[in-house]
């Protein structure tokens, strides 16, 4: 059993990494919202339509939500892992790079794991 101090630790370093993984999303959500030329090009880049722009800027900011409140972080991590999936996908099929998206899932669940003694109990990380 971790003492009390490592456990605080260890949730203060997940919501740190949870920060920087909702940054990204909570952004994109943003600029989602307020349109624009450079967001319906890159939309068009991706070869999205721009009437899904207020559909996907709802899902991202949705899907944040359920992640930041604890009794949802797990289905909210499960969702925007699923977001990612897409993104992911949408980058791969147009050449584009996607290690800043992998980086992404690595925060989500990094986080998560960090700050949810739950999900630390269910996925028990065992020193050899």
């Amino acid at each position: 059993m971790a003492s009390k101090s490592k456990v605080g630790a260890m949730v203060w370093v997940g919501r740190g990494l949870t920060t920087l993984a909702v940054l990204p999303f909570i952004m994109s959500a943003v600029m989602k919202f307020m349109g624009g030329r450079q967001v319906v090009q890159g939309m068009s880049h991706f070869g999205w339509p721009e009437n899904m722009l207020i559909t996907l800027g709802i899902l991202e900011a949705g899907s944040v939500l359920l992640y930041l409140i604890p009794q949802t972080a797990v289905l909210g991590g499960i969702i925007l892992t699923g977001y990612l999936g897409g993104a992911i996908c949408t980058h791969l099929r147009i050449g584009e790079p996607v290690y800043m998206h992998v980086v992404i899932g690595i925060l989500i669940w990094g986080g998560l794991y960090l700050r949810d003694d739950r999900l630390r109990e269910l996925i028990p990380i065992r020193k050899g």
